[in-house]
């Protein structure tokens, strides 16, 4: 069993960064491979950006590749999503989610976060 909460959305400015960061609970954290995913107005919810269970292995969604930056402690029982040159396309609700096994665009995982929002103003 992993608990999810994520932290770092709010309000930006088209051109700025924000950092999303996942606190998970339990001692088998590192066992498992995570996720952000996003969730837009009237959009489907899609993976942003993955990492496998030892950091060795990262997707991220064409739309994203050059600008997001995903990252895993798994000392500290984290993940985080750096987001530069943020779009106001980039505006949704973004989720924290762990899974048992690594698969890049996949969105079927097994445990999530509560969502944080992020706004990208242009």
């Amino acid at each position: 069993q992993v608990q999810l909460v994520e932290s770092g959305g709010g309000l930006v400015q088209a051109g700025g960064s924000l950092r999303l960061s996942c606190a998970a609970s339990g001692r088998t954290f590192r066992s498992y491979a995570m996720g952000w995913l996003r969730q837009g107005p009237g959009k489907e919810r899609n993976v942003v950006a993955s990492i496998s269970w030892s950091g060795g292995t990262r997707y991220y969604a064409g739309s994203v590749k050059g600008r997001f930056t995903i990252s895993r402690d798994n000392a500290k029982n984290t993940v985080s999503l750096q987001m530069d040159s943020l779009k106001p396309e980039d505006t949704a609700v973004y989720y924290c989610a762990a899974r048992s096994s690594f698969s890049g665009d996949d969105v079927k995982y097994d445990y999530w976060g509560q969502g944080t929002q992020v706004t990208v103003s242009s």
